[in-house]
């Protein structure tokens, strides 16, 4: 049996300083940096998404940031073989793989494997499509009775993940939470969970500052270059917080401070949720954003027994 790969992940709130503690742990291990951020993965966002910019990119490699087109989707499944090809690829170059990101579900789908989900048919779908279309947000009042742990996660106007959550338990009769709980094949990874650790008090003006500098630098212009290649509000990569929101902007339904406040209370309780996702997970060593010689040696010591990174 093949020996599981040893792999640094780096997760965290949105926010919290995972891209500077990446690039630290980089340049320390000769890593290769991939993301794990399914909002990140949008080409025309690279701004609003919070993109490691091009000079952070020039660092060191990075994989799987800007490649997908607003129309494309990737499910869990999906997002976790890209990753794992990239896994291996990094580790046949003698590099450490860095896998970055605060997508929970991604991360959790690529170490502990996927469900075995069966398919769903096109009739379930179209129903569950069709009950958004007619509730719209307040169906995720409805999967909250039904799949609590699942509606914690989810953001209210997420209609992807909303009814993929409701068709898996009209179909199955077993709710999304159940299925990820289930045993699955043998772990390929041996990671090593770092966490970057913020409290939502501390992190709030933060994401305030941060949501103004990413207006000061082009925000708005960015998303209305984004409307002349994909004019769908329905589109996944118009999805993401901040794309909802300069959507609103640009359609003129809300004004520009509006549209910061929004982006700001939706880009809030987005870090409440995966803090509480992440902090579930008792296998990741917390640190404070500086503490990035802890992390060093953390790594090193699981590093140190692979010659070859």
């Amino acid at each position: 049996m093949t020996a599981p790969l040893p792999v640094l992940c780096l997760c965290g709130p949105t926010g919290a300083g995972k891209t500077a503690a990446s690039l630290a742990l980089a340049a320390t291990f000769g890593g290769e940096v991939v993301n794990m951020d399914s909002r990140q993965i949008y080409r025309d966002f690279p701004l609003i998404t919070a993109q490691p910019t091009c000079e952070e990119q020039a660092l060191c490699p990075h994989h799987l940031f800007g490649f997908a087109g607003p129309e494309e989707s990737y499910g869990a499944g999906q997002y976790a073989a890209l990753a794992g090809e990239m896994v291996h690829a990094i580790h046949a170059r003698g590099a450490t793989p860095i896998l970055v990101g605060g997508t929970g579900l991604y991360i959790r789908t690529l170490f502990d494997g996927v469900a075995p989900i069966p398919p769903i048919p096109p009739a379930v779908r179209e129903h569950w499509l069709a009950r958004h279309a007619e509730r719209g947000p307040g169906l995720h009042e409805e999967l909250r009775r039904i799949d609590p742990e699942s509606a914690a996660r989810l953001h209210p106007n997420d209609r992807q993940r909303i009814t993929r959550a409701l068709e898996v338990w009209n179909h199955t009769g077993k709710t999304l939470t159940d299925w990820h709980r289930m045993p699955v094949a043998s772990p390929r990874y041996a990671p090593l969970f770092l966490g970057i650790q913020r409290k939502l008090a501390e992190l709030e003006p933060l994401l305030k500052r941060r949501i103004d500098l990413m207006l000061e630098a082009g925000a708005v212009e960015e998303a209305e270059q984004a409307r002349k290649q994909c004019a769908n509000p329905e589109a996944p990569g118009w999805s993401g917080i901040g794309c909802r929101e300069m959507w609103l902007y640009l359609e003129g339904r809300v004004s520009l401070d509006e549209c910061r406040a929004l982006w700001l209370k939706n880009t809030r309780a987005y870090a409440k949720r995966q803090l509480t996702w992440f902090n579930a997970d008792k296998r990741i060593l917390w640190h404070a954003p500086e503490e990035v010689e802890a992390m060093t040696k953390a790594a090193g010591g699981v590093f140190a027994a692979f010659p070859h990174l």
